[in-house]
């Protein structure tokens, strides 16, 4: 039972990363890249998962989540979160949702959750600004009134 579950999650994953990153070779400019970049290894993710079960000897069933809760929650924030992004703009919705969701799951170290909002929103804008040279749109403190 695990070891199905693994390989058609692995098989829809790279289906997934192989069309994502499909579509984006239709996108002109460098504005594929991201895409393209992120669909490639969702793909390579899924397939390296569907390598690994194949090696696995054990094959018993497990539940389909451990902490149902948790999930239905990660994903009741995620909605909020991109919901949010139009409102506050992106930067600032992401500083509050990579910061608000690891202390939702039990995570209590207010440094590690200021570290890791620090870091994903500068690799972001470093991707986007710098790397691929598409600033994300103002944020809601700089909109003009």
């Amino acid at each position: 039972m695990e070891r199905r579950q693994d390989v058609v999650l692995g098989l829809v994953l790279a289906a997934l990363g192989g069309f994502a990153a499909h579509e984006a070779t239709s996108y002109r400019g460098a504005s594929g890249t991201y895409p393209l970049v992120l669909g490639a290894v969702l793909a390579v993710l899924g397939l390296a998962l569907v390598a690994r079960a194949l090696r696995q000897s054990g094959n018993r069933a497990r539940p389909l989540a451990v902490h149902a809760v948790r999930l239905v929650g990660t994903g009741a924030m995620s909605a909020i979160y991109l919901a949010l992004i139009p409102a506050l703009g992106f930067y600032t919705a992401s500083a509050v949702a990579v910061a608000a969701m690891p202390a939702a799951l039990g995570l209590r170290r207010p440094a590690l959750l200021g570290l890791g909002a620090v870091i994903f929103i500068g690799t972001v804008w470093l991707v986007f600004s710098l790397v691929l040279n598409k600033p994300l749109p103002p944020e809601i403190w700089f909109r003009p009134g």
